[in-house]
């Protein structure tokens, strides 16, 4: 808490007034708040997918159902547990060798980003195991866990602690509605291609919508904050 609170000054409120909010409309005018908002939208809804559907997508494809899911479950979130934990790590790796901290940042989330590619590889390699499909799932749950623990902290790397909150709240709705786009947009693929007796090639569409969701965010991260620039005005 002590290093956390150091390097900032204490205000003391002497009355009972209250501190003076930061408006959600003054934070929509800052490019930081729409690049993590950005890559908020098109992340958060590549982990929802990966957990909701994965059960349907085992039942679809190799019909694995009840009780059989279960081991499938607890290793995709055994392998993303240690994305989340390397995650924070791997931006020191970075500032070690001289990297500013934003820089380093996102220089592991671009490492970090083309991990779920190999996503791309579940449905041509499936016809082997149902495990091949699980576990590239996996790695791709690890690097979203990875990406969260880095994506975060970008916004106190660049706002006061005042608006922290308020900044994570927006990216956080901004995470929200895209989950219910990529739920709906699964949904509706997987009708229309079940329909036509192939739902595979559903599956094959939003894994690689999944896979490449990551790079897509980072480029528009990086071009709305192509460098550290922390917000003085608030």
């Amino acid at each position: 808490f002590a290093y956390i609170s150091s390097g900032e000054e204490e205000t003391a409120i002497e009355t009972t007034e209250e501190v003076k909010k930061v408006s959600w409309v003054k934070l929509l005018g800052y490019k930081q708040t729409w690049a993590f908002a950005f890559g908020k939208f098109m992340t958060d809804g590549v982990w929802w997918f990966f957990l909701f559907w994965l059960p349907a997508y085992l039942k679809a494809q190799y019909n694995i159902v009840d009780r059989a899911v279960m081991l499938p479950l607890a290793v995709l979130y055994t392998v993303s547990m240690v994305g989340s934990i390397g995650g924070g790590w791997f931006p020191v790796y970075f500032i070690r060798k001289g990297h500013k901290v934003y820089d380093g940042r996102m220089k592991a989330m671009l490492v970090i980003a083309f991990f779920p590619l190999v996503i791309l590889l579940a449905q041509p390699f499936g016809y082997i195991s149902y495990w091949i499909p699980v576990l590239l799932i996996g790695i791709g749950a690890a690097a979203h866990a990875a990406w969260s623990a880095n994506i975060f902290t970008t916004v106190s790397d660049m706002f006061p602690k005042k608006a922290v909150g308020s900044v994570v709240g927006i990216g956080g709705m901004a995470g929200g509605i895209g989950g219910v786009v990529m739920s709906k947009l699964g949904g509706a693929l997987f009708d229309h291609y079940k329909a036509l007796g192939h739902i595979e090639t559903g599956y094959t569409i939003m894994f690689t919508i999944c896979a490449v969701a990551y790079l897509i965010a980072w480029a528009v991260m990086k071009s709305l904050v192509p460098k550290y620039k922390p917000i003085t005005d608030l």
